[in-house]
């Protein structure tokens, strides 16, 4: 369900979304991550939330290492892949309407080892479309230039800071994600096919741990792109693309 955010009211039951992501954010941060930001067909939105964590306009606060990706760099899901560490965040804001390739990004993000936040109005996207979804009602049109959507980031960095002041909460709780295998103790792993062997049976490709090298005999050919689940050293199935 969507969250109603009043800019004369109270936040509501939004802000468990948002209490929730700035604790996340914030211990990303402590363990030296980068935010990336990126709103397709909206680089305002990026470069505000960018400059927003990066210049500490209150006293006290620290300055935290955050980058606008603008549409201006052309292709800019390749650009994120390039830059993104794994431990990084990876933040965008946007609507479902606002095309595949915003999808892409968010469901290739795991396999770099990002977290990924997703800020957006109207329709509200399909649970675990990101790790965190700050979503707002209303008409999604309006929402880049009614102050909802700047209205939520900038509460977001805020918290981000409440958690600084609070350093007992930046030590993340080690939590087992995903299945496991309760034969070999392995999970089912994202990982996006950077290169293929020449035997067409194995393939390199990037998880959140780095580089791996991957039977790919089950699955038959891949190509580099192509987001595989991984198990036991093996590609089990080439996950669908979403339109």
């Amino acid at each position: 369900m969507s969250q109603h955010l009043d800019p004369n009211g109270a936040l509501g039951p939004l802000a468990v979304d948002l209490a929730a992501t700035a604790l996340s954010l914030a211990r990303r941060f402590a363990a030296g991550a980068t935010l990336w930001c990126w709103a397709p067909g909206a680089d305002q939105h990026a470069r505000h939330v960018a400059v927003e964590f990066v210049h500490p306009v209150i006293v006290g606060k620290r300055a935290l290492p955050a980058v606008a990706v603008t549409d201006a760099v052309g292709d800019a899901p390749a650009t994120l892949r390039s830059l993104v560490r794994a431990g990084d965040v990876v933040l965008v804001i946007g609507t479902p309407a606002a095309g595949g390739v915003l999808a892409r990004v968010l469901k290739r993000a795991p396999s770099w080892g990002a977290t990924t936040i997703w800020i957006g109005a109207g329709d509200r996207p399909p649970t675990g479309a990101a790790d965190r979804v700050i979503w707002l009602d209303g008409d999604a049109s309006r929402a880049p230039h009614d102050g909802r959507l700047v209205l939520a980031y900038h509460l977001l960095w805020e918290l981000t800071h409440v958690c600084f002041e609070h350093p007992g909460l930046l030590r993340e709780e080690l939590v087992a994600e995903g299945p496991v295998c309760t034969t070999c103790s392995d999970e089912g792993r994202l990982g996006e096919v950077v290169t293929t062997a020449a035997t067409a049976t194995t393939a390199t490709v990037r998880t959140a741990g780095g580089m791996e090298e991957v039977d790919t005999t089950v699955v038959g050919d891949v190509h580099a792109g192509d987001l595989v689940l991984i198990h036991a050293g093996s590609a089990l199935t080439v996950v669908e693309e979403l339109e």
